[in-house]
């Protein structure tokens, strides 16, 4: 008699929508969900002490990640939560105080909580102000400084796109806002832990961050808020006084541990991590568009994550591609989004037709990727598109 039939590996390649939790952030979690599960906000016994002091570790971490004190470290469910607090929290915080600042600058190929935040806030009262880009997804400079003025209070422009995998230049973007009196933001969900990031190099005063993007769990991130000079929010709501008071609840401590173990590991490795997954890339691009002609590469060649493909292919659509490569997990665009069946705003922002995003897969390559794995993924992709072309 004959065992069961183990099913066949899925080769991941969506490093952008979610990583999986490294063993280590795993085995650095487990405790804290079982025999030490004090309640971080319980100073008054030993429990709830260990938890705080966890808690503050990791708070320490994250903030080592990005260069910044851990005092400046807000501990949110999410990036999305983050980038709500940040936006709106200092809208409405400088409207509270008199301020006649009122215009807020973004980027059409933000996320899409990024976009909608700055949108909510037009019924506030507020001036949104929506950038384009360049055809390979960076934000012009010039675009920039033509659109910020003595009205702006803030601007938010995201590190590295999750989509197209661009790097926005932020040392030559941070001054230009700076010079013109307002705050900048950046969503980093996507760069933190990837690329090196120095909140006190660039200048920045809010910065996004999400511990599943990076090998941690998800439902925690962070919002970096700057001490000196102080940046003040107003709390999206109400409870306790938590996180100094400007996000009320209890803290998940198993999930903040992880996210300090997550983010430890990254500090330490991402350099090296880095190289490996760009030759990896140049890997897969080699193989792909030797035996795909006419096969497009979207966003900047170079100003890039290091383990981003984004590809526009000649003859077959990208839900045909992926249904016909079912061992291999892939994307047509933002995860956030993938719900959706109209084309990717990100790919029309950078000039694609509809029907050319209707084309276009994006490619994650993460810590787990080897070598052997590009290998097997551009044959499939190639086979794939070679009965693709020919069925058409």
């Amino acid at each position: 008699m004959h065992g069961p039939v183990a099913p066949p590996r899925l080769l991941y390649l969506d490093h952008h929508a979610t990583t999986p939790c490294d063993p280590r952030v795993v085995a650095a979690m487990l405790p804290w969900f079982a025999d030490r599960f004090g309640n971080p906000h319980s100073a008054e016994h030993a429990l709830g002490r260990e938890a705080e002091q966890a808690v503050e570790q990791a708070r320490a971490e994250v903030a080592a990640l990005i260069g910044a004190e851990a005092r400046e470290i807000v501990f949110t469910s999410g990036a999305t939560e983050a980038n709500n607090l940040a936006i709106k929290g200092a809208a409405r915080f400088a409207r509270s105080q008199g301020a006649s600042r009122t215009r807020i600058v973004t980027v059409a190929t933000e996320h899409k909580c990024v976009l909608e935040s700055v949108r909510d806030l037009a019924t506030e009262g507020f001036e949104p102000v929506i950038l384009p880009v360049r055809p390979d997804g960076l934000l012009d400079p010039d675009v920039l400084a033509g659109a910020v003025d003595e009205r702006t209070l803030l601007v938010s422009v995201m590190a590295a796109n999750n989509e197209i995998g661009v790097v926005q230049d932020l040392p030559t973007l941070v001054p230009i806002a700076k010079r013109a009196g307002a705050l900048f933001h950046t969503d980093a969900a996507q760069a933190a832990g990837k690329i090196p990031l120095d909140v006190e190099a660039l200048g920045v005063d809010l910065v996004s961050l999400s511990a599943h993007k990076m090998y941690g769990p998800k439902g925690v991130g962070a919002l970096y808020v700057r001490r000196r000079p102080r940046v003040r929010l107003t709390p999206l709501f109400s409870g306790g006084g938590q996180e100094r008071g400007l996000r009320s609840g209890t803290l998940p401590a198993p999930l903040i541990v992880g996210f300090g173990e997550a983010a430890r590991l990254a500090r330490v490795e991402m350099a090296e991590e880095a190289e490996r997954l760009r030759g990896l890339r140049r890997r897969l691009w080699s193989r792909l568009v030797d035996a795909i002609p006419g096969l497009r590469l979207n966003g900047h060649p170079d100003a890039r994550l290091p383990g981003n493909l984004n590809l526009t292919f000649p003859a077959a659509r990208a839900a045909d591609l992926i249904a016909r490569c079912p061992g291999l997990c892939l994307s047509t665009g933002s995860a956030c989004s993938s719900a959706e069946i109209e084309p990717s705003y990100v790919l029309r922002a950078i000039g694609l037709s509809a029907e050319e995003a209707g084309r276009t897969l994006r490619i994650g390559l993460g810590r787990s990727t080897s070598a052997a794995d590009i290998d097997i993924a551009a044959a499939a992709l190639i086979a794939a598109h070679e009965a693709c072309a020919a069925a058409a």
